[in-house]
């Protein structure tokens, strides 16, 4: 009996330890700003030290001034084009305006639907995005290019101070803040070291943009100088004899 037991259970660890070394990790996805690219995901560290899911390249939410064509394959005379209006509804022909701001297009689908259920039979309702605001992100501070910037594609942190043209002298490398407006209105910063990440060749802990970021590069507060100065500037005067 002892010797039963004994097998049950090592057969029971030899299993649980098979599963482990083949068990799937398991990610989560997210919704955000119209953007290129399918929904994925990737870790960073939170609070705590402990790793987090994020979602990079999300599906498309409707802001103000989107442009939406509405298809009515069964009832033609409902087709329409409708704009976000700046305070997130959309006006309707023959039903109440309904508030779409920061939904996806299924979303925007459904309550379409329930909009006009109430005055046709099971409405179909094709929803297609025609003209959104492009994704962009912003860069302040230390660069050579400040301002706004296309977002296209997936786009790290380094690889936008990149985009924002040759860093100043007076970066500080150190100290990259990167603002991310939050959908309750907070807005997340997070400090970045570019120097560290550079210097080691480890850019794990450089973040992926999302639309509407905005990076600043911080001023060093100690004076760079330069290997080489222009004679102009040392106010020397002349020798005339040596002219």
């Amino acid at each position: 009996m002892l010797r039963q037991t004994t097998a049950h259970a090592l057969l029971s660890a030899s299993v649980v330890t098979c599963a482990m070394l083949v068990a799937p990790a398991q990610e989560s996805v997210g919704v955000g700003r119209c953007g290129p690219g399918e929904t994925v995901t990737h870790k960073e560290q939170g609070d705590g030290g402990h790793e987090q899911l994020q979602s990079r390249n999300p599906r498309c939410q409707l802001h103000s001034a989107d442009v939406l064509e509405l298809t009515f394959p069964f009832t033609p005379e409902f087709k329409q084009t409708v704009t976000v209006q700046p305070d997130g509804y959309i006006s309707l022909r023959g039903v109440d305006s309904i508030l779409v701001q920061g939904q996806t297009l299924p979303q925007v689908s459904d309550s379409l639907r329930r909009a006009y259920g109430k005055i046709l039979h099971e409405p179909v309702v094709d929803v297609e995005l025609k003209d959104f605001q492009k994704p962009y992100f912003i860069v302040g501070g230390e660069v050579g290019h400040p301002g706004k910037h296309d977002l296209r594609g997936e786009t790290t942190t380094t690889e936008a101070v990149a985009i924002a043209g040759r860093l100043k002298d007076s970066a500080k490398y150190s100290k990259l803040l990167l603002f991310h407006r939050a959908p309750d209105g907070w807005i997340q910063a997070r400090k970045l070291n570019m120097k560290e990440m550079l210097k080691h060749a480890n850019l794990d802990e450089d973040a992926y943009l999302q639309p509407g970021d905005f990076l600043y590069l911080s001023k060093n507060s100690r004076p760079k100088f330069s290997r080489f100065i222009p004679t102009s500037s040392l106010g020397m005067d002349t020798n005339p004899a040596l002219q």
